[in-house]
């Protein structure tokens, strides 16, 4: 007689199963209730609202600006920015969840979000004072603003460490000089996070928050692009900006700032890959 088998967990047994193509990380077996209430709502909204009009737009290199606020209503520009900022207080998972199920979209919408959300939002909160989260945070979470970050320039893409922004300290604040190139939204941008080397630090990066109407101040549109032509693209010229000292971000200098900002795009941009190739799957 055949001894009886032992009893073995169900993780633990040598069937392996059948494989999910359409789950094959079983990635939402691993998500939380919240995050995957989130990711539900954000498939929702991209396929309802973005999904339609994506053609056209890129055909037409064509913007539109509601864009944000619609995505501010559903709460998915401010994911982890704290509630009392007017974000969601949600963690980076569902940021990246987010950002998959609009980039399953286009690329072009997710970096408008992801440079509203990791590339606007978060120095302001990460490096600004309380006066600056105050004021910027409700309204770019809630995309009545539209914000932009300029880092990029003509003569320094790749290497931020030769910019040749500079800031000038004046009696009342500063004096930016200098320009910006390749920047998302940064045409119909309400709120623009800059970045420039400063005298007043020993010629260290340092960061600024600049407002649309500012005197000297333009963002021109750059055109004929052959990818992301639904989101709008431009540069920032600074000809000689003067602002106060409450436009500094005080909490941060050197390049970790700018970087800083750049990882947790980056992470986005992870999750967002993860949405196009799901697409090209599908299709």
């Amino acid at each position: 007689m055949t001894a009886e088998a032992p009893k073995l967990r169900a993780k633990d047994k040598p069937d392996l199963g059948t494989f999910d193509w359409t789950d094959p990380f079983r990635l939402d077996s691993q998500l939380t209730e919240d995050e995957r209430m989130i990711r539900d709502s954000a498939h929702a909204y991209a396929q309802e609202k973005l999904q339609p009009r994506v053609i056209n737009a890129f055909a037409n290199e064509e913007t539109d600006a509601g864009i944000f606020r619609e995505m501010g209503d559903m709460g998915l520009l401010g994911v982890t920015i704290p509630e009392e900022y007017g974000g969601l207080g949600g963690n980076y998972v569902s940021y990246g969840l987010v950002a998959r199920e609009v980039e399953r979209v286009d690329s072009g919408y997710r970096s408008m979000m992801s440079v509203q959300a990791s590339l606007v939002m978060y120095p302001i909160y990460a490096y600004g004072s309380e006066e600056q989260r105050q004021k910027y945070l409700p309204k770019l979470c809630s995309g009545e603003w539209i914000g932009c970050f300029g880092l990029t320039e003509p003569d320094a893409g790749s290497d931020p460490a030769v910019m040749k922004t500079r800031a000038v300290k004046t009696e009342n604040g500063y004096k930016l000089t200098g320009s910006k190139m390749w920047i998302s939204n940064s045409p119909i941008a309400d709120v623009f996070v800059v970045w420039a080397k400063s005298e007043e630090h020993d010629n260290k990066i340092r960061g600024f928050v600049l407002e649309k109407g500012m005197k000297g101040l333009s963002a021109p549109k750059i055109g004929n692009k052959l990818s992301l032509r639904a989101s709008i693209t431009g540069e920032i010229v600074m000809d000689g900006v003067e602002v106060g000292e409450d436009a500094l971000l005080p909490n941060v200098q050197g390049l970790k700032g700018p970087f800083g900002c750049l990882n947790r795009a980056r992470y986005g941009i992870s999750w967002g890959a993860m949405g196009a190739a799901e697409f090209c799957w599908h299709a």
